[in-house]
């Protein structure tokens, strides 16, 4: 079943996810989290953000989402930001970021796995998300 609706619960997820997100973008400065866990959360955010507003099924749109994540991980082989005039101190050009790299498309395909994972874990723990 897909509609528009307004899910309290994923809306809280996305917040708190996008914090988190803020949280190692600003002051998180190691080897690992900061080039790898954001990446890994923003697939899950970028979920959790679409259904706050649509219920969709949760398979499609996770491999919706991870293709999104890889299309945009393309556009940085292919440096478009840099083609469209994007500088490197502009949010646009932060949001399509600036280097391709598999490691990227592998936090990607690890954050959609969670996402799947989490949605079907859900129902176990009665958690109601839908």
């Amino acid at each position: 079943m897909t509609g528009l609706r307004f899910s309290w619960a994923y809306f809280l997820l996305t917040i708190a996810i996008l914090g988190v997100e803020v949280y190692i973008a600003w002051w998180t400065h190691d080897a690992i989290i900061r080039p790898y866990g954001g990446d890994y959360l923003c697939v899950i955010c970028l979920y959790t953000l679409i259904q706050t507003f649509w219920d969709l099924p949760v398979r499609p749109l996770a491999l919706w989402v991870f293709a999104f994540a890889c299309f945009v991980e393309v556009t940085q082989y292919f440096h478009l930001a840099d083609r469209m005039g994007f500088t490197k101190p502009s949010i646009i050009r932060t949001l399509m970021g600036y280097s391709f790299t598999w490691v990227d498309i592998g936090c990607y395909a690890l954050g959609t796995a969670t996402t799947l994972g989490l949605e079907a874990l859900a129902p176990r723990f009665r958690l109601k998300l839908r």
